[in-house]
């Protein structure tokens, strides 16, 4: 299959990194190999066709056209060769891909929230739980609306535009989106899903390489389409496990942050609420 991978190199296809990505190369190298026959046997038809048929050979039209049988075969061989490949290859492979998920004990689980025009990405910790999030308490240090106050959440992990996994695990996505349909694109893993508002989607791959990979939106959504691009690490289990350290000891001192202080009012009294008058300070300034 090493020949036939040359035509995939060529139209720049990037090196696959998941243990899946090999079926879909083998698919896109028949495809093309089946179109670039496809292109020079009907050019080759269609040169043929203007020499044979010229006016000066021919000046009278004949309006019985072709008798002999042979495009009618063509045409069939065509559309024959189109079905085997969608029905005996494309479907199951897509059905795979939606229906045969891993074990979620053995996975890595993230959750992907897009929104124009970042990747925000939200995994459970150690305690292998998702925190609550909550619309109301997004904020721009808080994007994806995390309640602190739920146990679960003291431990997750909110990173922006940048996903660590481990080599050689598999990872299952589950995407949404904040606003417009966003499409979570993996080139290199050989998968995309739509990020869709209102909806949670799952995807899955398995890494085989270590290393750093692009993440884009393959949707349109918006003016700054074009800067809405992510990383993905693959990392060691060591490398992994030390990232994880860090960003749980990151996310740690965040939760235990406090709230940033209300803007005071110009006559620096306290403020009191709708329709109560404000109160005085008391004497001490507590």
């Amino acid at each position: 299959m090493f020949s036939l991978a040359l035509i995939n190199e060529f139209l720049g296809q990037p090196p696959n990194a998941s243990e899946h990505g090999y079926q879909i190369d083998h698919i896109l190298e028949f495809c093309h190999w089946f179109m670039g026959a496809l292109f020079v046997g009907w050019s080759a038809y269609f040169i043929y066709v203007l020499i044979r048929f010229r006016k000066r050979r021919h000046p009278t039209a004949d309006y019985h056209g072709v008798k002999s049988g042979i495009s009618t075969h063509l045409e069939f061989s065509v559309v024959l060769i189109e079905a085997v490949l969608l029905i005996g290859f494309a479907i199951p492979l897509w059905a795979k891909r939606v229906n045969q998920f891993p074990e979620t004990k053995d996975a890595i689980l993230v959750h992907a929230i897009g929104q124009q025009f970042n990747w925000n990405f939200h995994l459970p910790g150690p305690d292998g739980q998702f925190g609550r999030r909550d619309v109301h308490l997004v904020t721009n240090s808080n994007p994806l609306g995390l309640d602190y106050n739920d146990p679960a959440s003291k431990d997750d992990i909110v990173t922006m535009n940048e996903l660590h996994v481990p080599v050689n695990r598999p990872v299952i996505i589950e995407l949404s989106s904040k606003d417009v349909i966003h499409n979570f694109a993996l080139v290199h893993m050989r998968i995309a899903q739509d990020a869709i508002p209102g909806s949670l989607i799952p995807m899955w791959f398995k890494p085989i390489k270590t290393g750093t990979y692009e993440i884009i939106c393959g949707q349109l959504c918006g003016l700054g389409h074009y800067g809405m691009k992510g990383t993905l690490v693959v990392d060691s289990p060591a490398d992994y496990q030390a990232w994880l350290k860090e960003r749980a000891e990151l996310s740690g001192t965040q939760a235990a942050a406090p709230a940033a202080p209300k803007t005071a009012n110009p006559s620096g009294q306290p403020e009191g609420k709708p329709g109560e008058p404000a109160q005085s300070p008391s004497p001490s300034g507590l």
